[in-house]
């Protein structure tokens, strides 16, 4: 079945969540019993060993309970501010080049949020069924941890993309992403948004095990799990293009290759052709949850020597049983 431009829609941020009122009886019970984290408003409890928004967590276990992939579906998955973005267009644009010319590409108008929905924030919103009415195949995202993800998603046959990204820029993404949240009367500040994501007291957190539950299952599943890591994907984005096009099912032909389709998609959905011609998305500071510099590096110019060091030894602790490195 084509895609069709129409059957996608404009998608509010997945922070909207934080703006839901957990009333659903189901879950109200278990949630007040959780541990609480009220340092990062409007609260964070912690289930199964990672923090969530609290009005997050209905649609987590809605989640885990009834979604049901289908078999040719693509999950995107990642740790908030980690590269989620530009993997949702790469993987789109990929799965769908033989659907769009890039004059007419849905990235011109939406946001690669819209053709990549999270799944948990459509169950959060009790607007499931939304998914159902996107033509197959899907290409839809999610920020919950592999062992909260739905037993259909671990045992079907659709592949999973994981991107992760070093937690001392992953930090600084978030803080500034935060500072931007209209339900903070003052927001966060960066020493603040530093300490509470060392104690991996964030949305989704802490990074490490996220990141690791996934990595751990590439290694017994790599056929399953692809882990993208996104300072290698910055650095030879085509090389990343032909990876994920591979892992997919949707290899490139030989006449694409020479055609230079892979540089081609690496440059349409390049981090300022993302942030330049998502126009839509710039009403309501919308772009500025997406998009701000897509660089490596621009801890240095928020951490002092000494957080960094502390935060490269809080990160060398947690992987030191795997072989896996950001």
């Amino acid at each position: 079945m084509e895609v069709q431009e129409s059957s996608l829609k404009p998608c509010p941020p997945l922070i909207v969540v934080t703006n839901i009122e957990v009333t659903d009886g189901k879950y109200k019970e278990l949630i007040d019993s959780l541990p609480k984290e009220e340092r990062f408003p409007p609260g964070l409890r912690k289930y199964k060993g990672f923090w969530q928004f609290q009005n997050a967590i209905p649609g987590v276990l809605a989640m885990k309970e009834d979604f049901k992939p289908r078999c040719d579906d693509v999950i995107v998955s990642s740790f908030p501010k980690s590269g989620t973005t530009w993997l949702k267009a790469l993987t789109f644009t990929i799965m769908h080049r033989d659907k769009y010319t890039f004059s007419s590409h849905p990235l011109l108008k939406l946001n690669p949020h819209d053709c990549v929905p999270f799944i948990e924030l459509h169950y959060s919103l009790k607007n499931e069924q939304y998914l159902e009415t996107l033509p197959s195949p899907r290409v839809l995202g999610t920020h919950v941890p592999y062992s909260l993800l739905s037993d259909s998603i671990k045992t079907s046959t659709c592949p999973i993309i994981h991107i992760c990204r070093d937690p001392k820029d992953v930090i600084v993404s978030f803080w500034h992403m935060s500072a931007k949240f209209d339900w903070l009367m003052e927001p966060l500040s960066f020493k603040q948004t530093y300490e509470l994501f060392c104690e991996g007291r964030v949305p989704t957190g802490p990074v490490w095990d996220n990141v690791l539950e996934y990595y751990t299952k590439s290694l017994s599943s790599p056929k399953k799990i692809l882990i993208i890591k996104y300072a290698e994907m910055l650095k030879d984005p085509a090389n990343s293009v032909m990876r994920i096009a591979n892992f997919i099912g949707c290899p490139f032909s030989k006449e694409e290759m020479k055609s230079g389709l892979v540089e081609k998609i690496a440059e349409f959905c390049s981090f300022n052709k993302l942030k330049n011609f998502d126009t839509k998305q710039s009403e309501g500071n919308l772009k500025s949850y997406y998009y701000r510099k897509g660089i490596v590096g621009d801890w240095q110019n928020y951490m002092t020597p000494e957080m960094a060091n502390n935060l490269d030894k809080i990160t060398k602790e947690k992987l030191c049983d795997s072989s896996f490195t950001f």
